[in-house]
């Protein structure tokens, strides 16, 4: 590999998994250092079907109508021996389908030189966790020479590597997407502070509620502000205590009963990398934002309940006495107990505690 044509090439194979279209220079440049018509890089990640592929490519590919008949059904004529291929090997197109072979002429007639794929060159890698990958330079006129065969050879580690720190980084992207969206969905947010309680980052929910909860807020300087003016004391006052105590305990705070919203403040941990500056302190904020109406027709689901009685379980579950949970659903104290059986006796519990925990520990949190 040439020294200039190989600093560029592994420069752009480094910046690839952060473009987009990703790796789009580095085919670029792999195109036009081998003098290709085509280039392209293709994933196919483990326990997906077989025409489910990351196509990645610079140049032309091939006719609409060749793609359109490949995904539907050309795909299973496919002949090339894509998981047969020994890693790291450079094959040629003629090593890889036999033109005497009646199945893989029709194939090179039907697909790859209506596609201008009359030469080509493939390598084959496997990721440690399975992910398989194939870099292909094609031509329509005239073949490959040894020097592009040793510069796909040469590139081998190097993309070995790159692949394997870009499936571990979408790993951890797609587990932390989940993740996020289990917190969200449980209405929890987080907001990062430094040692003033000035706000460095927050999530989507965390955002939602500085912006819309009339409780919590930030000022004009970035600084963490709650409408309550005690309330802004006391988590002064904890931040202060977490960031300048090596072992100080979590802070937990109800900053509203109605609409709901409690916050629970602990010590970062100082060695995270921030976009912005290290944060002092995390603030964990929660409120109830999913509506009573979605939450009842959870509980009929979950548990069989009438409308009714699923309205009345959700002010029981919501801590409300039978008496307080009558008077806001406008029934008599008698009959809010005559449902209050129906509904213990259809959950399965033994009164209101277990009928409080029931509801707590169902997905209906995270409803």
């Amino acid at each position: 590999m040439e020294s200039k044509t190989g600093s560029k090439l592994l420069l752009a194979l480094m910046n690839g998994p952060f473009e987009s279209p990703q790796w789009s220079t580095f085919l670029d440049e792999l195109r036009q250092c081998t003098q290709a018509d085509y280039a392209s890089l293709v994933f196919r990640p483990p326990g997906l079907a077989t025409n489910t592929v990351f196509h990645l490519f610079s140049g032309n590919r091939c006719p609409p109508v060749i793609q359109q008949l490949y995904r539907d059904s050309f795909y299973r004529r496919d002949p090339t021996p894509y998981h047969e291929m020994n890693e790291a090997r450079v094959y040629t197109l003629d090593e890889l389908l036999d033109s005497n072979n009646p199945a893989h002429a029709a194939y090179l007639e039907a697909v790859m030189s209506p596609s201008g794929m009359n030469s080509a060159r493939m390598m084959r890698l496997v990721e440690a966790s399975g992910v398989n990958a194939w870099l292909t330079i094609t031509r329509r006129e005239q073949d490959f020479e040894a020097k592009d065969d040793s510069l796909l050879t040469s590139l081998e580690p190097y993309l070995r590597s790159i692949l394997r720190s870009y499936v571990a980084l979408e790993r951890e992207r797609t587990n932390a997407t989940l993740a996020g969206d289990a917190i969200h969905r449980l209405s929890f947010g987080w907001i990062t502070l430094d040692t003033t309680g000035q706000i460095l980052e927050t999530d989507d929910q965390g955002h939602h509620i500085l912006e819309k909860s009339g409780v919590l807020h930030r000022d004009p300087h970035g600084y963490l502000k709650a409408s309550s003016a005690k309330h802004g004391r006391d988590i002064m006052s904890a931040i202060t205590a977490l960031a300048n105590t090596a072992n100080a305990k979590p802070r937990a705070m109800i900053l509203s009963r109605d609409p709901w919203l409690d916050m629970l403040l602990v010590k970062a941990n100082r060695d995270v990398i921030s976009a912005t500056s290290v944060p002092a302190v995390v603030a964990y904020v929660h409120s109830d934002s999913a509506s009573a109406t979605d939450h009842c027709e959870q509980l009929i689901q979950l548990f069989d309940l009438l409308p009714s009685e699923a309205r009345l379980a959700l002010a029981l579950g919501r801590g409300m006495n039978i008496t307080d949970a009558a008077q806001a659903l406008s029934l008599t104290v008698e009959s809010a107990r005559t449902y209050s059986k129906k509904i213990y006796a259809k959950m399965g519990a033994r009164g209101h505690s277990d009928l409080v925990l029931f509801i707590q520990r169902s997905v209906l949190q995270i409803a």
